[in-house]
């Protein structure tokens, strides 16, 4: 069996704290058209270098029923800025249009199969997998971009079209893993493709 999620899998359900204070379920994004689930955190620098492109993604396709929430689920042993209070603080600096949750457990990075920060996972209404992968080809340095396949991936879903990349590697750091070294991966996240 795969590590990650497949193309046509369900979204796992997850109760998770938000930095608004909340706790938020899979269900409490019912209305969305589409739901985008990304693991992110907050120090990593192709995060951190392409937070403000997936920003402008998040807000392009908002009115259309688009939703984000970024899930953090890296050990605060292994970097103690992922801590949520850090999340909280930059929740507030940065306004970033997404439901940001914090997965202490790690239980729900190893549902979706999480590989890096950040890995992207689309769904469509009925909540299947229609792509899964990277945002952008260039994430730490957004300059250099050359594709948007999170971008491309929204408007072909969108416009009823079937995904012509349904499936990219994602690009960034590895998830830090409770116990194990900063940069261990378990031995089935191979590559995707």
């Amino acid at each position: 069996m795969a590590f990650t999620l497949q193309i046509g899998d369900q979204a796992p359900d997850f109760a998770l704290p938000a930095t608004d204070g909340r706790t938020y379920s899979l269900n409490d994004f019912r209305d969305a058209k589409v739901l985008v689930v990304f693991f992110t955190c907050n120090h990593c620098p192709y995060v951190i270098g392409s937070n403000e492109v997936t920003r402008a993604t998040a807000v392009k396709y908002e009115e259309q029923g688009v939703r984000f929430v970024g899930i953090n689920s890296n050990s605060v042993n292994t970097y103690p800025e992922d801590s949520f209070e850090h999340m909280v603080e930059i929740m507030k600096e940065e306004q970033y249009p997404w439901t940001y949750l914090r997965d202490e457990s790690q239980d729900i990075a190893r549902a979706y199969g999480a590989l890096r920060t950040p890995h992207f996972y689309v769904f469509d209404g009925g909540r299947k997998l229609v792509y899964t992968g990277r945002a952008v080809d260039s994430p730490r340095d957004t300059s250099k971009m050359t594709v948007n396949d999170l971008d491309l991936a929204l408007s072909e879903h969108l416009a009823g079209q079937q995904l012509s990349v349904p499936v990219t590697n994602p690009i960034g750091c590895n998830v830090k893993w409770e116990g194990k070294d900063a940069h261990w991966m378990p031995a089935e996240a191979c590559d995707l493709v």
